[in-house]
């Protein structure tokens, strides 16, 4: 019902930018009926929440690691969200991936993985020292 395929990703250095993207392709609903998320997955890491959006970009949230560095954004009219990753450290090295839930409440941002309807394939990011 909904596909998720995201790009961007790439090797960089330490301090550089990346900017990720998430195209949607959706069958029922809109995509302005899901809140989304970015996650990544290091190496021998479990996956964690990296940013969420509400449905109407309201709301944000992020993770501790990467406030005030990363910022995410969605654009409804192009099914896309993206998420614009700023003074990248090594650590920052992973697969990143989008999510969907969809969710009645506008202003809703997801807060974590479990509950979190469809799911991207990934796209590597790694940054270098």
């Amino acid at each position: 019902q909904v596909q998720l395929v995201e790009s961007g990703g790439g090797l960089v250095q330490a301090g550089g930018s990346l900017k990720l993207s998430c195209a949607a392709s959706i069958r029922i609903r809109t995509f302005s009926s899901y809140a989304m998320g970015w996650f990544r997955q290091a190496p021998g890491k479990e996956r964690e929440l990296v940013a969420g959006i509400s449905r109407s970009s309201g709301s944000t949230g992020f993770a501790d690691s990467v406030k005030g560095r990363f910022t995410i954004s969605r654009d409804n009219a192009k099914n896309t969200v993206y998420l614009q990753m700023n003074s990248l450290k090594p650590a920052d090295t992973a697969v990143y991936y989008c999510a969907a839930k969809y969710h009645p409440v506008r202003d809703y941002v997801p807060t974590g993985g479990v509950g979190m309807d469809y799911w991207g394939k990934g796209t590597l990011v790694t940054v270098s020292s």
